[in-house]
């Protein structure tokens, strides 16, 4: 489910003088995006002076603050984004070099002032992951909503994530719910695409897997795109019933194995927010 985010945008247009006020006298403590702060910050940072210029900053209790799971401005270009973890016999271990090779990599980038990571693959599937309680605490009951930025480069030619043989995504943001299951644990979870084929919107079952097409190619290629889901109202939509409270991990992902063709994505300021 996308939120909606009008009232918001209501409040910055009615004050947004006396934001951009104080924004101007907060000026001599921050750097601009090309020293060093990322694009995120910079959105927080204007939602906080905004509340701050009429008064209305929540108290503690009142407000859930958003959990940065990555912005990757704290790696260098070129480097492993080692907060995250390759996975190994179904477990999740430190990302090393040695998980990757030249048809398959995640690496850090930097462009026009942008710190971000990209992934690549050549006729294989690469992803990366990050276990809640791993440097986070995520409770959708506090946190429920997902956003994060991405841009497709290379999307995998004529991949469709309706046909098994064909099921390839560029770019995919995969959330562990939990693992179901006596003998066989099989996980239940959603994956947010970046579809070559399929429009927005389009729901694809693959038994307790839920594929839902965040971003098409329909609707253009290799430019920066922010999404931002409703976490509990997709899981009600598409399982019928109310997610656990605790998501397992999420997952960053680009494959092009079936196809046999290639994939490229760009990921960046993936966030966990209140409602």
């Amino acid at each position: 489910m996308l939120i909606d985010r009008s009232a918001e945008v209501n409040i910055a247009t009615k004050y947004q003088t006396t934001a951009l006020f104080a924004a101007a006298n907060a000026s001599c403590c921050f750097s601009s995006v090309e020293d060093g702060l990322s694009h995120m910050k910079y959105r927080l940072l204007f939602l906080w002076l905004i509340a701050l210029s009429i008064g209305k900053l929540p108290s503690a209790n009142a407000w859930q603050a958003p959990i940065l799971l990555d912005d990757f401005e704290s790696y260098g270009e070129g480097t492993l984004p080692v907060k995250w973890n390759a996975q190994l016999n179904s477990k999740l271990v430190p990302l090393t070099k040695e998980f990757f090779d030249d048809n398959e990599w995640f690496y850090i980038e930097k462009e026009g002032g942008r710190t971000f990571v990209r992934a690549f693959s050549r006729g294989e599937s690469v992803h990366i992951a990050k276990e809640n309680g791993d440097g986070y605490d995520w409770r959708l009951s506090q946190n429920p909503i997902i956003s994060w930025d991405w841009r497709a480069n290379v999307l995998p030619d004529g991949g469709r994530e309706d046909k098994d043989h064909l099921n390839d995504s560029g770019a995919g943001v995969y959330v562990m719910f939990s693992l179901e299951g006596l003998l066989i644990k099989r996980p239940q979870a959603i994956k947010y695409v970046y579809s070559s084929s399929l429009p927005e919107g389009t729901v694809v079952t693959y038994g307790k897997l839920k594929v839902i097409v965040a971003s098409s190619k329909l609707d253009g290629m290799g430019i920066w795109k922010t999404v931002t889901r409703d976490l509990v109202a997709d899981y009600k939509k598409v399982f019928g019933e109310d997610p656990p409270d605790k998501p397992l991990f999420i997952r960053l992902w680009s494959d092009s194995n079936n196809t046999k063709s290639q994939s490229s994505a760009d990921f960046d300021n993936i966030m966990l927010l209140a409602r």
